[in-house]
């Protein structure tokens, strides 16, 4: 009975966002566990205290992500926004 009611076809593209955002949320958590210096989680880590690993931290921060975005314009369509905003194109 249940499942009649949840496995139709008009929930199959909620299904797909969220799970979308549960990967997306799992990702970051294994990411920030996994490469993160300030997080440690083994015990032998943790007695180090706090470490100044300059060059850590900006590998971290500056990941492939930000790098691909570094140049671009911050717009989604930049052709669109140009064309209906630029009064010099006729």
């Amino acid at each position: 009975m249940a499942a009649n009611r949840w496995l139709r076809p008009e929930v199959y593209p909620l299904f797909a966002s969220v799970g979308l955002a549960v990967g997306i949320c799992g990702m970051q958590l294994i990411r920030n566990i996994s490469t993160n210096p300030e997080v440690r989680v083994t015990k032998e880590h943790r007695t180090a205290g706090i470490l100044d690993n300059h060059a850590e931290g900006e590998k971290y921060s500056q990941h492939f992500v930000r790098k691909f975005v570094r140049g671009k314009t911050p717009q989604i369509m930049p052709s669109l926004n140009k064309f209906f905003s630029d009064p010099n194109l006729d």
